[in-house]
């Protein structure tokens, strides 16, 4: 990674022209991935990502450039092309530099690297077999995996000499079950930011059979009717509704420029005194945790919403500046091509009181969002549109047939307030989160949630 002595040089460079902040963020990421389909490799992958990302500071604006080139010279003409995009007068000296040293809370114990491609492929093959022999109406078993190990190293103009190590793990699993007219899947993408010893906590046998059975029940089920009704939604990746609808408003991107739903309303209520949610990227080994954003700062667990008030935003530092407000330690990116931002880690809402039995027994008529799937919302109003994967009926107050293609359609703010009842099963699901400065894993999650009166669309028939 690049020394301390060059970073200082370019650095200053950067500054030259009038800028009051200038940082320099170096990735290596080594990627490795396999796809099998019915015991068969389709796909193997692997190389290298390498580049650095430049960032100038005026005010309330920034400017951005990368390169893959890290010698000297090369270096400091990137900085001073960079630099010329700033007007001003320079005032501003980089800090000498001292490196930040951490405990690592998310440090693998298998690197995956220093294990065979067969050792990961058998057990792909254990989840590809338990998922074909589920059931004759499974006609198709994909299984994936990924891994990564990154090195990032993050210099600024205000002293930060900071470097982090972060290997990721995932496993995804699919089951499509079909016959001459038509077909449905199922899917499971469990991962951690772990080494190989994440296998130890899958049985690959169980991960099989889940994606065939939901794929083979939604393949027998009749389509869901449509109507106003309550919704009971799962924990895990129902958690979902709450990252898309709520959690992207809470970001300082949209806040700061006044385009969220949420912007000014620190202290006031915005849900129901049920709900309490919470961004937090220092649960070790969780898939969206760091120990460090990519800005070079710590990551924290944020308190988003307490008894239904809103407490906090997810805050980068550019957007910082702009609402007068310490990071969040939040500000995220895909790679060195983005320019950071805030950005959600591991976002759910917290366990409540009520249980799974509770809410179905007092829920005379609606729809069991067992699992969900994906969808769409405009942050700017809140207003989501977003698929079920496994769903249920519910009759006096008992679980009943099995639905598909039924979809959940409304407004986060909305939902939030019409929340009655609140489980205590929280568990997360992971997933990679979409936005301005690219795709990053992250946990959605919550307990069981019961809404009221939300609106379902379906083919089976209006209620």
């Amino acid at each position: 990674m690049l020394s301390k002595e060059l970073c200082q040089k370019v650095l200053q460079e950067m500054l030259t022209t009038g800028g009051d902040f200038a940082e320099i963020y170096e990735q290596k990421r080594d990627v490795c991935s396999y796809q099998m389909i019915n015991g068969v490799v389709e796909e193997a992958n692997s190389g290298t990502q390498y580049g650095i990302g430049l960032r100038i500071y005026q005010g309330f604006s920034s400017v951005y450039a990368y390169t893959n080139l890290n010698n000297e010279e090369d270096l400091l003409r990137t900085a001073r092309d960079l630099a010329q995009s700033v007007e001003g007068v320079s005032s501003v000296e980089a800090l000498p530099l001292e490196e930040v040293v951490f405990e690592d809370i998310h440090k693998a114990e298998k690197r995956p690297c220093e294990y065979s491609a067969k050792y990961k492929l058998d057990f792909l093959h254990q989840i590809n077999e338990a998922t074909l022999a589920y059931d004759t109406i499974i006609k198709k078993a994909i299984t994936n995996y990924s891994e990564q190990e990154e090195d990032v190293l993050i210099a600024n103009s205000t002293g930060k000499y900071i470097h982090d190590n972060r290997i990721r793990v995932r496993i995804g699993a699919s089951a499509v079950a079909a016959d001459e007219t038509r077909m449905q899947d199922a899917i499971a993408g469990p991962g951690a930011h772990m080494g190989l010893e994440f296998f130890d906590t899958i049985d690959p046998k169980e991960l099989g059979e889940h994606v065939a059975e939901i794929a083979k029940t939604m393949f027998y089920a009749e389509e869901c009717p449509s109507g106003v009704m309550d919704v009971v939604i799962g924990n895990k990746f129902g958690g979902v509704i709450f990252h898309e609808a709520c959690g992207h408003a809470l970001e300082a991107t949209s806040v700061a420029k006044n385009q969220s739903v949420f912007a000014n309303k620190i202290g006031t209520k915005i849900a129901a005194d049920c709900v309490s949610a919470v961004d937090d990227a220092t649960i070790p080994h969780a898939w969206g945790s760091n120990n460090i954003d990519d800005e070079g700062n710590f990551t924290k667990r944020n308190l988003l919403i307490e008894n239904g008030i809103l407490k906090g935003y997810l805050v980068d530092q550019l957007n910082g500046r702009r609402m007068n407000c310490e990071s969040s330690g939040s500000g995220r990116r895909q790679n060195y091509k983005f320019e950071p931002t805030s950005r959600m880690s591991n976002t759910f809402i917290l366990n409540g009181r009520d249980t799974f039995e509770e809410m179905i027994a007092n829920t005379q008529f609606g729809l069991y969002a067992k699992s969900m799937g994906g969808g769409s919302v405009d942050p700017s109003t809140g207003d989501f549109n977003f698929s079920v994967s496994e769903g249920y009926m519910i009759r006096d107050g008992k679980i009943a047939e099995p639905v598909r293609g039924a979809t959940l359609v409304g407004n986060g703010a909305k939902v939030l307030m019409n929340i009655d009842m609140v489980g205590d099963n929280l568990a997360r699901a992971q997933g990679m989160c979409g936005s301005v400065s690219g795709n990053v894993p992250t946990d959605v999650g919550q307990p069981v949630i019961r809404v009221r009166n939300m609106t379902v669309g379906g083919r089976g028939g209006a209620l």
